[in-house]
């Protein structure tokens, strides 16, 4: 059973920077790719980021490009997400998901889901 585990939301001042973190277990995650999606209130789900396991290619929505790099550890069990010049936009539940094969954007698409965390950016 895939497990994802996300870590590191808070409050932050537009402008600021948080990291946040996906602990992946239960699975052995070949092939397999990892994502950020966030949810505000009242809008539906949407992507943020995603990256293949093998590191090699990272995807961007047009909103967070140039201000959030996605990452993943050396033992590729952890990804990261670090958030800079943080806007009030900005402000959502974070979840990591995860799928196999090929990054696509539509949240209905990935497998598993973290429980998410709370970004709040205040203005």
């Amino acid at each position: 059973q895939v497990q994802l585990v996300e870590s590191g939301g808070g409050l932050v001042q537009a402008g600021g920077s948080l990291r946040l973190s996906c602990a992946a277990s239960g699975g052995t995650f070949s092939n397999y790719v990892m994502a950020w999606f966030r949810q505000a209130p009242g809008k539906e789900r949407e992507f943020v980021a995603a990256i293949r396991w093998s590191g090699d290619s990272t995807f961007y929505a047009d909103s967070v490009k140039g201000r959030f790099t996605i990452s993943r550890d050396n033992a590729k069990t952890t990804m990261n997400l670090q958030m800079n010049s943080l806007k009030p936009e900005d402000t959502a539940i974070y979840y990591c998901a995860v799928r196999m094969y090929y990054v696509v954007r539509r949240a209905d698409e990935y497998s598993y889901w973290g429980q998410g965390t709370q970004v709040t950016v205040s203005s």
